[in-house]
């Protein structure tokens, strides 16, 4: 017997003649999660993968790396064993009495789910099912059946080898880093964005990412936290490179030529032909933000529409129906709370006007751009950026 982890993945399998591109994406994608565990050996064997050579102790510090892969389901530790009933009799009881151990139970309700995947197999699932608990039953006390909801479920698949398992870790689920083009994410040190980019990666898409910032208006402990974000998101996005702009001459030049109710929306678009020049440059098809609806006085329906009239790429928003609270608890459960909710100002915060106009028009939004060199100031900006790699 031999203990490996059983790697399952689900959309993959409703992609038909592409499906090898996909699957061997994330064959490459798990192994990367796993490179820094010694001994590793990960195989796609009919519809699942295998990570193999995992050493005792290892195997929960494995499964916190591969459950944040785009594109696995779920995973479980499994037995693999001979394709015998004796075999897989012994595995299945030795089951259970782990996770009876694991749970420090000393009586236990269960029922045993069996997959008979290799058809030559000459029992078939119901037959195994019955066959192998009754077995359990008579070498395993404190037991009793519950078929309907049991404290502990034996999984058993038969396939090029039998396998069995008793746990299912959900994973994040998607599909595969890799598998879609490129998109550049307009990242702040807020809640929103990180959460955007997150939702956008697991559909397949590699990431760029656009920080602004206004230094020495804002410090470096803000940007460092771009970072520190960045960090988390590389945990399921892979390497992310940052194109950090300050856009502190923009904003001071707005602020002293237009109208002081527009500079947000005027900010806005700035920071849109920027991105959009940054993404043009890097192969990106598409920008993404963190707006929601109504939010803040940038994200009304006639904000972002004035908005969108300085971009000719796709705009994608992820979060455009969103309630606050979601968002939080969705940034919660991926890991960038924390970082987003210390308390360092971004760009978004300098030069706030008292009134801002929530309902701009796109007419006097060109008119106030027209008092600007648009495109002097953002050839400026773009020939002094920083660009800084961020790897897992």
């Amino acid at each position: 017997m031999e203990t490996v982890l059983l790697i399952r993945y689900g959309e993959i399998h409703l992609k038909g003649l592409n499906r090898p591109f996909f699957e061997s994406k994330l064959v490459n994608n798990v192994k990367h999660a796993l490179r820094d565990i010694d001994g590793v050996k990960v195989t796609k064997e009919g519809s699942r993968l295998y990570a193999r050579g995992i050493k005792n102790g290892e195997e929960e510090r494995a499964i916190e790396a591969i459950r944040k892969v785009f594109g696995v389901h779920s995973i479980s530790i499994a037995v693999q064993t001979e394709k015998n009933y004796d075999s897989i009799k012994s595995a299945c009881a030795d089951g259970i009495k782990a996770a009876m151990a694991k749970r420090n139970m000393k009586t236990a309700t269960f029922k045993i789910r069996s997959r008979r995947s290799d058809k030559t197999f000459p029992v078939n699932s119901m037959a195994i099912v019955s066959e192998v608990g009754e077995y359990v039953l008579e070498n395993v006390e404190g037991l009793s059946v519950d078929l309907f909801n049991p404290q502990i479920t034996i999984d058993i698949e038969v396939r090029e080898h039998a396998y069995v398992y008793y746990d299912i870790v959900k994973a994040v689920g998607g599909m595969p880093i890799g598998t879609s083009k490129k998109a550049t994410v307009l990242l702040s040190g807020g809640i929103d964005s990180p959460v955007a980019s997150y939702m956008i990666a697991k559909r397949g898409v590699q990431l760029n990412a656009v920080h602004f910032h206004s230094f020495p208006f804002t410090s470096d402990l803000a940007k460092q936290k771009v970072f520190d974000l960045t960090k988390v998101l590389t945990q399921y996005c892979g390497p992310i490179s940052i194109y950090v702009v300050n856009i502190k001459e923009i904003q001071e030049q707005i602020y002293e030529k237009c109208n002081q109710g527009l500079l947000t929306v005027l900010v806005r678009r700035f920071m849109m032909r920027i991105a959009q020049e940054i993404a043009l440059k890097t192969d990106s098809k598409a920008l993404i933000t963190g707006e929601s609806i109504g939010q803040v006085a940038s994200q009304t329906l006639d904000a972002i529409f004035a908005t969108n009239a300085v971009a000719d790429m796709p705009i994608f928003r992820p979060l455009i129906g969103f309630d606050k609270v979601d968002i939080m608890d969705y940034a919660r459960q991926i890991g960038t709370y924390d970082i987003s909710a210390l308390p360092y100002e971004d760009c978004c915060t300098v030069f706030v006007p008292k009134h801002p106009i929530t309902q701009p028009r796109i007419e006097d939004v060109e008119a106030a751009e027209s008092l600007l060199d648009v495109n002097a100031l953002i050839e400026k900006v773009l020939s002094d950026m920083e660009i800084v790699k961020i790897s897992d």
